[in-house]
């Protein structure tokens, strides 16, 4: 993508993003009609739903030939990467959401030709935005974000990993995993991928490991935590596919290698 289009694209996505944020802060303690999805934690409210009808409707009167790929249904059926794809979450972390009200984002990532060209995640109620462009840096609040610590030890490492890690799971020896927790100075979990992605490229937290995420959980991460340095990959090291769910360990380089081999792929099932 030229370099003038995207900056071109990023003011345009930053002001709908921002514009998003205030509506929802604004709606915050409306009463809300709430609905399950594939089981009765995965939660999907009125203000998911109008959150991404507003972003597409701006995106198609705009970009008509761009794709949006989307969690609420309001987007494209996509079999390949190709062409300016917009990857939407309109809420992450929508439990966050109903029962906090915080703590969840707004996670908008551009693709193109399958190349993350910009990311944005959007923390509503604290109005704080991390941003970042393909090789121009991340930032939060306009503030440019450090490239990540390659010092760090394991030991002294905190991870962001939901609970269900700990227990019998189908993905990985529930034994390593306890290891791997005691083996490291701490672990978080907040509840919101987005916003653990953006964590992780601040450096607030060492490395995020969840067993399953939709595209849209991830694409903005991806090109934010790229842009410090950081890496991701499924939970056995393989590249994440953008079109599909997957396990995903994203981290700080100098801890990935160490937690892969001797403890995701020595315990994989």
């Amino acid at each position: 993508m030229n370099a003038d289009v995207r900056e071109t694209l990023f003011r345009q996505a930053k002001e709908w993003v921002l514009e998003a944020g205030s509506t929802i802060r604004t709606k915050i303690n409306d009463p809300l009609t709430i609905d399950t999805k594939s089981n009765p934690n995965d939660l999907v409210t009125t203000m998911d739903k109008d959150t991404e009808v507003f972003f597409a409707g701006k995106i198609r009167e705009t970009y008509p030939e761009h794709f949006i790929l989307s969690e609420e249904g309001f987007g494209d059926e996509l079999s390949t990467m190709e062409g300016t794809i917009w990857i939407i979450d309109p809420i992450d972390g929508t439990m966050n959401f109903v029962h906090q009200k915080r703590n969840f984002a707004i996670s908008i990532g551009i693709y193109h030709d399958g190349i993350g060209e910009i990311g944005l995640i959007y923390d509503v109620m604290g109005d704080v935005l991390y941003s970042a462009q393909r090789t121009k840096g991340a930032y939060k609040n306009g503030q440019e974000i450090p490239p990540l610590k390659t010092d760090i030890p394991l030991k002294e490492a905190i991870l962001s990993l939901n609970h269900f890690w700990l227990c019998e799971n189908r993905l990985v020896n529930e034994k390593e995993m306890q290891r791997l927790v005691k083996t490291v100075r701490g672990t978080r979990t907040y509840g919101s991928a987005a916003l653990e992605f953006a964590y992780t490229a601040e450096g607030i937290v060492d490395g995020y490991l969840t067993m399953s995420l939709a595209p849209w959980d991830i694409a903005a991460g991806m090109v934010i935590l790229e842009e410090v340095g950081g890496v991701t990959t499924t939970a056995d090291g393989k590249p994440v596919n953008m079109l599909s769910k997957n396990s995903v360990f994203t981290s700080n380089p100098c801890v990935q290698k160490e937690i892969l081999n001797d403890f995701l792929i020595k315990g994989k099932k």
